[in-house]
């Protein structure tokens, strides 16, 4: 699927997406708290990339993290500006991202990779290697999987990712991965319902 396709999909979807996940509310405690504690203890300012309709910005700023969201859907990013004005959202793409080199702590990619093609996620990681600053932290959220491979997710294809792979990936951006959990097993069934989940998060090479 290319950039406009996803972004496409997902503004026409806007709406039902938000109400049915868009809120964090919907998040589950275990996420809030990780990304909670991950986020306090990040120095330096936060970039949300792949925003969505703000509930991760918001949240987290309203915790006392200094934290501004990314988004490319104007669907998502109208929605954003109108459900929490007191939190600042910009127009952006996570691989052209608005912001001064090394001038991050940290960047919460929570799910915004999922979409993208394999073959270009290096552009991805690279530019978040670009932003944030030596020592500053990465944390990401996607599908998980004992094979790189496509599925029909509810908005537009998105990939699985074997933990090992994507580990892979994101040292080979000048990163060192420090924390990894799987919240189910990937080679076994998943939950009715539900697919493999889990998280990376990694420290930028300060070398």
């Amino acid at each position: 699927m290319t950039f406009d396709a996803v972004r496409a999909a997902y503004g026409a979807r806007a709406a039902e997406y938000i109400e049915a996940v868009g809120q964090i509310e919907h998040v589950p405690d275990a996420d809030r708290e990780a990304i909670l504690r991950w986020a306090t203890g990040v120095r330096g300012r936060v970039l949300d990339v792949g925003s969505g309709p703000g509930q991760w910005t918001d949240y987290l700023r309203r915790h006392g993290v200094a934290i501004e969201g990314v988004e490319p859907v104007p669907e998502f990013l109208s929605a954003a500006r109108r459900l929490y004005p007191d939190s600042r959202f910009h127009e952006g793409r996570a691989e052209s991202l608005p912001v001064a080199d090394g001038s991050l702590g940290g960047v919460l990619a929570w799910y915004s990779l999922i979409h993208t093609d394999p073959a270009s996620l290096h552009s991805l990681l690279d530019e978040f290697a670009r932003v944030i600053a030596p020592g500053g932290s990465l944390f990401v959220g996607f599908f998980t999987g004992a094979a790189l491979q496509p599925f029909d997710h509810a908005v537009t294809t998105a990939y699985y990712w074997p933990v090992e792979l994507l580990s892979e990936r994101i040292e080979s951006a000048g990163f060192t991965v420090q924390e990894v959990r799987a919240r189910f097993d990937p080679t076994s069934a998943p939950e009715p319902g539900k697919r493999p989940e889990a998280i990376i998060v990694a420290t930028r090479d300060r070398g």
